[in-house]
């Protein structure tokens, strides 16, 4: 397994939320990833259900705004805002809209392994201490909430949300895992005129890339450093999500390499190895 390199060009995918019905953005033949898929469901209130089969691929789903139904062979969820579904490799998919429509972030990566279907409330995961934890401090205090991590069984796939406080940084102290885990962040409520800035390196001099990030945006990180910093006035908020790049042996949350520099005070992820 070679790690991909850093460009803007495969790194950066802009407006990612522009279109309705099924699309995808990221994925190893366009973007530099080596596993991960990531596409978005959206769909009004009236619009017919749309249904696809997820293939060898295990599927995430987590509501970005609205609500719905989404079922996958037998199994049916209602989602709200920022809910979480598991649905494994091979499997049958049909999304309906609510009332007020429906938005899904529509994850996956290819599998080998069947994995069961499972659906993670929001609410029950702010409840959990190692779920959902504030971390950092004073310029990087943020709410972080783990929703596909080690309360799900799967195979490469994990996901959370982070948000910043205004003007914060957030991945501070910058850290890395590329030989384990390759993520991207997906830029969420973040209303305009509110922006950041994302970073992904190795070089700490010269960064590879540099960029700002608005709501919809979404950043690659197949390996390299990646703080980000909200500007002045606003937060920054992403949804996180990473696969790793050996099935069930890569995939744990919280192990990283923290830029030397800044090694001293620890990661920030101590909550979440509990």
């Amino acid at each position: 397994m070679g790690l991909k390199p850093l460009s803007r060009e495969t790194c950066i995918v802009r407006k990612t939320d522009a279109r309705k019905g099924r699309s995808e953005s990221v994925s190893p033949s366009a973007t530099a990833t080596e596993w991960l898929h990531y596409g978005r469901v959206i769909l009004d209130a009236g619009d017919p259900p749309l249904t696809f089969s997820n293939g060898d691929r295990e599927t995430v789903f987590i509501c970005l705004k609205g609500g719905g139904t989404v079922s996958a062979g037998a199994k049916h969820w209602n989602v709200g805002r920022y809910d979480a579904i598991y649905i494994p490799r091979d499997q049958p998919i049909e999304v309906r809209a609510g009332a007020g429509g429906i938005d899904l972030a529509e994850l996956s990566a290819p599998v080998t392994g069947k994995y069961p279907p499972a659906f993670v409330s929001y609410a029950d995961a702010l409840n959990d201490p190692t779920l959902h934890f504030r971390t950092g401090g004073p310029g990087s205090s943020r709410d972080l909430c783990i929703l596909i991590g080690k309360n799900i069984d799967a195979g490469r796939l994990l996901a959370g949300i982070t948000f910043s406080e205004p003007g914060n940084w957030t991945s501070w102290p910058p850290h890395e895992h590329g030989t384990m885990l390759e993520e991207a962040y997906l830029y969420i409520d973040m209303p305009a005129p509110a922006f950041g800035v994302q970073f992904v390196y190795n070089d700490r001099n010269d960064p590879e890339v540099a960029a700002f990030v608005r709501e919809g945006d979404c950043v690659i990180m197949p390996q390299g450093y990646h703080p980000n910093v909200a500007a002045p006035g606003g937060r920054i908020g992403f949804l996180w999500f990473m696969a790793a790049h050996r099935e069930r042996e890569d995939r744990q949350f919280g192990v990283v390499n923290v830029q030397p520099e800044f090694a001293a005070k620890g990661t920030g992820l101590e909550a979440s190895r509990k």
